[in-house]
């Protein structure tokens, strides 16, 4: 039976098994399955390189693994090299594993718009946010700010990839959250992000690619300040569909996969 699967850890929140299984069967894919895969750190490499004899033809990952996977692929993408960080893994029958990322041109798809011209505030330095200011950045974006609570961070991601840092959030047309905060519910969301209520109203798009049950306290903020808004969910189901149909070699059937995203 064909397997896939998401790495991550945490990965029990992860809405990419619904997604995945409402496609497959709605396509008639009967013998192919989507599951969890939790794994800690110091177990990736190991359990990664086991994946693709245990019959599974590739997997998604998630936080905290984006740069390792691409790490110990055998081969990766173009954009997934350049990036530095890969989302999504199709293991060969002799075992090879080749990274490619996803979440970057599932970013511009959710967006509905293009980011050609606007200024854009990424939050964050992990794997999510290189594939998110890269794509801006190759999308035409006129700046491309990164922010981080670990300055350091930011400014390797800066260097990486050609963009700028900034001490603190600042206006912009677009603002892009790709750290965990708010991932569970807790007090001073904003403060985590160096935001406050009033500051989220300097942007007139605002993502947050975290999901969880209810808004974050980030984009009830935005909401409150009449900017549009996205949740992680928007991107989700449109770098799925795309992984998903690298794996399968079908269309991705996108109103199933957003109606499963939602329940």
């Amino acid at each position: 039976m064909p397997r896939l699967g998401v790495l991550g850890w945490p990965v029990a929140h992860s809405r990419s098994p619904a997604i995945h299984n409402a496609a497959l069967a709605a396509l008639g894919m009967d013998g192919w399955r989507y599951q969890r895969l939790p794994v800690p750190p110091q177990l990736l490499a190991d359990t990664t390189r086991a994946l693709g004899q245990s019959g599974f033809v590739g997997a998604n990952v998630t936080i905290p693994h984006k740069r390792a996977a691409l790490e110990l692929a055998d081969s990766a993408s173009d954009a997934a090299a350049a990036i530095g960080a890969a989302n999504t893994l199709t293991f060969a029958p002799d075992g090879a594993i080749a990274a490619e990322n996803t979440d970057a041109p599932g970013l511009i798809a959710a967006l509905g718009e293009q980011p050609r011209g606007l200024r854009a505030v990424v939050l964050g330095a992990g794997g999510s946010a290189r594939a998110v200011a890269w794509a801006l950045r190759e999308a035409g974006a006129s700046e491309v700010s990164v922010w981080n609570r670990t300055p350091e961070r930011a400014e390797a991601l800066a260097r990486d990839l050609g963009v700028r840092t900034i001490a603190r959030p600042g206006p912009a047309d677009l603002l892009v959250n790709c750290t965990s905060v708010g991932l569970q519910p807790e007090r001073d969301e904003l403060a985590a992000l160096g935001l406050t209520r009033e500051r989220v109203g300097d942007y007139r798009l605002v993502v947050d690619l975290v999901y969880r049950r209810g808004r974050t306290e980030l984009l009830s903020a935005a909401v409150e300040r009449g900017a549009r808004t996205l949740d992680g969910l928007a991107m989700l189901v449109a770098q799925g569909a795309i992984s998903f149909e690298l794996w399968t070699g079908r269309p991705a059937p996108l109103e199933v996969m957003r109606r499963a995203a939602r329940l």
